[in-house]
Parts: C-alpha cells; sequence; structure tokens
C-alpha cells in the first residue's frame, strides 16, 4: 500500500484476480468531485485529499481557473502514472500513438493502492503533506513513495514536512521511498535524511527517435512524438533569428516567443529555436510557430531525448552536438531544406543505464557523511498510466521522465521485498536494496554521464537497482530510530529541534559518536582530517554457516584497510563488527574521492560505495 500524489480510475487499476481487502487496514475511500467510495475497489483500497493548507495559503482553489476535482480523483496525470509504476495491473495493447507499443504492468500488480492527494497545480503544502503523512501511518500502509519535494536548497531536517513525516513512517516500521529531484547540478539533492530511501533517474534501453534529413541527405538523431504518416516533403530551413517581426529584436525571435515571429517568413517552412533558459515553455514555442504558419519547430534543447510531446505540427528536439551539424549545414546551404521523420521505438540500445542529465545529485548538503541519493532507478522516458482530462488529446498513457518516475520503480521493488521478509526493518529493506545494486551498464562498462563521462555514487549512490539479488543480498546493515537520534546528537541537533522531529522530548542515552559511525549502507566520510577509523555492523540474513571476504577499491589519496578481512558466519541473524582505516596522504583540496568495499561469498557480493573528503592530512 503505498501514497501518490493523485488517482484516476483506469484498466490498469482493475482488481481482477485480487482477494479481499486486508483486514488490516484501516483507511477509506473519502468521496468528493467526481468521485465516491465506489470508485474504489480490491485494487485501489483508500483515497484521500487534502487542501486546508493550500487554501489556508492561496485561496479557493476555485480562483486558480484550471481543471481540478476537489477529490482523490487526478485531474494531473502525475499520480496516476506515478502509482501505476508500482502496483498497475497488466493490460495489453497499450502505447502512446503506437509509441512503446505492449503489455503495461506495475512492478508489483498483486500489491493494494491507498492514495493521499495533498498538492495542487504543482504546490504542497507542509499541513497537507503532514496530514496526508499521519492518515497514512494511521491506516496502516507498508510503503510510502514519494514523487514529490520541494526544490533546493534542501531544508534541515527538523524543518522539512517531508523529513518529519517520514521520520514518523520510519518509526511505525513504514519504508519511505522518495525522489532526489531533477535540478541536474552537484549538492541539488532532495530528500536526504538517512531514514529516506532517496532515488536518482537513470535510462532504459529504449529510445523513441524522430530522425531528421536534412537536404544534403546527412541525418541528424531527433526527438520527438511524430506519428502522422511519412509525406516524404522537405520543407525550408529558416532560423527564429532570421524571421523577427517587425520591431523585435533577433533575440526574442530565436527563442520564438510569443508575437516574436514574422508569418510571411515563416509560413511553410519548419523553424529552428532555442532555449533561453531551460525552463522556456516549449509548447509556446510549438504554438508561435504553428499560428505563424510555420509547418515544423526543431528546437535546439540540452533534454531533448528526455521529454516527449505531441504537437498539431511536427517538431523535434536535438541535442547540441546534433544542432552543430545542423548549423554547419544551415551556413553553407543557399536553401536548407529538411524532412522529419515519423517517430519509431528503438529497443536494445546501448549503453544503458546512463544517469539521467536532470537527476539531482549530492553530496548531501545536510549531513555530507552520508551519501546521496541511495540508488538509482528507470526514470527516462516510462510509458505508465495517465489521467485523460490532463492534456488535450485524451490518452490513458503516457511517456514520462523524471525522478518522479524512478522512484516508483524502487518502491515496486519495496513492495516486493516486503512480500518476502515481511518482519524486515525498513533500513534492512533499504540495505538490501542498496548493497546490490549494480555499477555497470549493458555494455559490461561503469555506469555513464550523459556527457559519457563516468558517474559516481554522487549521482547513483550505491547503483542501479537489481530486484533479484536485492531478495537475497546475504549481509544487512540494520538501524532503528534510537541510532537515528544518536546520529542527529552527534551532528549538532538540539533537543528542542529533535522534539520538532520526533513530536517528544528526547535525549541521546549514548556519547555522541561520530557520525560517520552511524550503520549506513554506504560509507562516507566529510571533512577528514588525520587518521580515521570507520565501524560497521553487518547481520547475516543467509543460511548455514558461511564465510565472507573484503575486497577495498583504491582511493585516490587515502591508505585503507579493513579489520578484520574474513568474517565467519555460523547462523543466520549473527551480527558481527569490522573496521575500516583510512590513513589520508593527500587532500582532496575541497573534492570528494570515491572507492568502495565489497564483502563475498561463493553467492553474494554486498557492496558499500565510500566516498571521502580529506581536509587534512
Amino acid at each position: 500500500m503505498l501514497l501518490s500524489v493523485s488517482l484516476i480510475q483506469s484498466q490498469s487499476y482493475n482488481d481482477y484476480g485480487l482477494g479481499p481487502v486486508p483486514t488490516r487496514f484501516k483507511g477509506e475511500c473519502v468521496s468528493g468531485q467526481n468521485f465516491t467510495r465506489y470508485n474504489c475497489n480490491r485494487k485501489l483500497i483508500g483515497a484521500r485529499y487534502y487542501s486546508k493548507g493550500f487554501e489556508a495559503v492561496n485561496g479557493p482553489l476555485e480562483s486558480f481557473k484550471q481543471t481540478f476535482f476537489r477529490s482523490a480523483r487526478d485531474s494531473e496525470g502525475h499520480g496516476t502514472h506515478t502509482s501505476s509504476i508500482i502496483v498497475g495491473s497488466k493490460v495489453s495493447n497499450v502505447s502512446l500513438y503506437g509509441l512503446g507499443s505492449g503489455t503495461a504492468r506495475g512492478g508489483v500488480p498483486s500489491a493494494r493502492l491507498s492514495v493521499y492527494k495533498p498538492c495542487w497545480f504543482d504546490e504542497c503544502t507542509d499541513a497537507d503533506i503532514l496530514a496526508a503523512f499521519s492518515d497514512a501511518i494511521h491506516d496502516g500502509v507498508d510503503i510510502i513513495s514519494l514523487s514529490l519535494g520541494q526544490g533546493p536548497p534542501q531544508q534541515i531536517y527538523f524543518e522539512d514536512a517531508m523529513a518529519i513525516g517520514s521520520f514518523h513512517a520510519f518509526q511505525k516500521g513504514i519504508v519511505v521511498s522518495a525522489s532526489a529531484g531533477n535540478s541536474f547540478f552537484a549538492e541539488t539533492a532532495m530528500n536526504v535524511a538517512p531514514w529516506i530511501l532517496t532515488v536518482g533517474a537513470s535510462t532504459v534501453d529504449r529510445e523513441f527517435p524522430s530522425y531528421l534529413l536534412l537536404g544534403n541527405l546527412k541525418q541528424l538523431k531527433a526527438f520527438g512524438v511524430n506519428t502522422k504518416p511519412y509525406q516524404g516533403k522537405r520543407y525550408s530551413l529558416i532560423y527564429g533569428a532570421d524571421a523577427a517581426a517587425s520591431r523585435n529584436p533577433s533575440r526574442n525571435a530565436s527563442f520564438c516567443k510569443k508575437n516574436t515571429l514574422d508569418s510571411n517568413s515563416i509560413k511553410g517552412r519548419i523553424v529552428v529555436c532555442i532555449l533561453e533558459e531551460l525552463g522556456d515553455d516549449r509548447n509556446e514555442k510549438l504554438t508561435a510557430v504553428e499560428e505563424g504558419g510555420g509547418v515544423g519547430m526543431i528546437l535546439v534543447d540540452p533534454l531533448a531525448k528526455y521529454i516527449l510531446r505531441q504537437s498539431v505540427i511536427q517538431s523535434v528536439l536535438i541535442g547540441e552536438a546534433e544542432a552543430e551539424e545542423l548549423y554547419k549545414y544551415m551556413t553553407t546551404e543557399k536553401n536548407p531544406t529538411a524532412t522529419i521523420y515519423p517517430t519509431v521505438t528503438n529497443i536494445g540500445i546501448k549503453p544503458a543505464p546512463v544517469m539521467a542529465v536532470f537527476s539531482s545529485k549530492g553530496p548531501n548538503v545536510i549531513t555530507p557523511d552520508i551519501i546521496k541519493p541511495d540508488i538509482t532507478a528507470p526514470g527516462v522516458n516510462i510509458l505508465a498510466a495517465w489521467s485523460p482530462v490532463s492534456t488535450a488529446n485524451s490518452i490513458n498513457y503516457n511517456i514520462l521522465s523524471g525522478t518522479s518516475m524512478s522512484c516508483p520503480h524502487v518502491s515496486a521493488v519495496v513492495a516486493l521485498l516486503k512480500s518476502v521478509h515481511p518482519y524486515w526493518s525498513p533500513a534492512a529493506i533499504k540495505s538490501a536494496i542498496m548493497t546490490t545494486a549494480t555499477i555497470a551498464d549493458n555494455t559490461r562498462n561503469f555506469i555513464r554521464n550523459d556527457d559519457s563521462t563516468n558517474a559516481n555514487p554522487f549521482d547513483y549512490g550505491s547503483g542501479h537497482i537489481n530486484p533479484a539479488a536485492a531478495i537475497d543480498p546475504g549481509l544487512i546493515y540494520d538501524y532503528d530510530t534510537n541510532n537515528l537520534i544518536d546520529f542527529l546528537f552527534s551532528n549538532g541537533a538540539s533537543v528542542e529541534q529533535l522534539k520538532n522531529l520526533t513530536g517528544t522530548p528526547v535525549y541521546s542515552k549514548n556519547p555522541p559518536i561520530p557520525s560517520y559511525n552511524f550503520n549506513y549502507p554506504s560509507i562516507g566520510v566529510f571533512n577528514m582530517s588525520g587518521n580515521v577509523s570507520v565501524y560497521r555492523t553487518v547481520t547475516y540474513v543467509g543460511e548455514g554457516p558461511t564465510v565472507y571476504y573484503s575486497k577495498l577499491q583504491a582511493i585516490t589519496g587515502v591508505r585503507t584497510s579493513v579489520y578484520p578481512n574474513v568474517l565467519r558466519f555460523s547462523k543466520s541473524g549473527e551480527k558481527l563488527t569490522y573496521r575500516i582505516d583510512f590513513v589520508p596522504y593527500k587532500t582532496s583540496i575541497g573534492s570528494f574521492e570515491f572507492g568502495s568495499l565489497t564483502w563475498r561469498n561463493d553467492v553474494h557480493m554486498v557492496r558499500s560505495p565510500i566516498a571521502v573528503n580529506v581536509a587534512s592530512v
């Protein structure tokens, strides 16, 4: 049972084959606009919505003059998409206008769904978020999936509604997974509290190219949703900057803004546009070209492969490398032309996964000893259920990209682990997912970034999810609420701050220990000054006696050793502690250096990434 942000009735939520609603679930289906309790079934077993906080700050929902439902029903599509990734029932012959055609299915179709809608018009208030958390916890959910977050900068945990709500969920044994964010840059990862499973986004081995054939017969890879039959026509090309309307500077026209293009110049032509800012409204540019009589648009966009949208006229997005080729052609050809081909579905793409350029990155700006994100998962061009009222062309399935899409993939893995190991703690489940992740792509090379550089733990955390391995991790790193409180005290938290987080006064029962000794599945040491020893305790969750051997990946500027370097377990549930000694001999000049520790037996590989920042030797 999961927390999402909205809801729509869809074939992906049919309850065929499911038994009665579990009696331990205490939630309800709250009636509202275009939604009654009869819209729930044995799949969708709970639905609530929250608007008091939003309306107290922003005024009545009706004042926004936008489509919405004053109920748990989805008017935007986001919540339908994300929740169906987790629990969606099997639906045949699904596609977006023929793209990605096949059978849609959530990660765990047998799971039940309870939705809690605290957001309106892309805004969520703390009061509504916390009310949703409170109800979800009371209702008895097992997992909370959060495809939402406040934008950077990350608030301290004691003032962040997501951190506070998820802490209470952790206390009740509920696993909370959350999106890392879509802010592109270092130090922008969100939802970074150590009790949250923080998820980055990466590609799958599928693309939706819409090739661009230039008049010189050079083909450029572009992206879009162009599904009209191929007409074989070539159209004249023109830069927006060269088609400025009267009294409009060419710079404004280059961005293809409203009322900046001369209709006589662009009529019957494909217009080449650029972005002024990454957050530009791409639909506005399309409208400007269409209203001016243009037959197509080529937009130079660093997010080309991540944004798919259909338009009335043909349109594609191209990356910087393709834009250079296009520029060379248009500046050397007197009458440049191009043809935009229909979009196709290509599978078997290599390399994959690749880290999405938008996926928010570490280091963790609140507690840098905790590496964030924790994990990465598929989050690029994901086909899933959709709310037909949220788009001009009513569609039931849509393709989207974002950490909002990768988070529910991990939530589904959590649900799988909960079904196999119902009594494991949230920390144990997080550990199993992290320590079994892979850092290799389908070419057997290290996972790369969008620019082809090698990714690191601040991009993907412990790596890309590996569900089959996570079911049987061999060893786990466990911790509980008391350990978290000790960790927060070691990071300088006051009694008053902790009361704001926990709701009751708490005091550290142990002398403060260095925060890098918190029993996290990854290992981070920020601001290392001289020699440091880091301790971890692992719990054996296999069967029968076994022996694990250690392997340390070298860290630039730091000598490392582990003691003991062999762990001998006699029975399941046994705990053993090991120590890693770090001896720095070179400062890292404000940056981090990376390595890893892997424990291996005949069956399992239990890997922990390491990130160290050496301030002084």
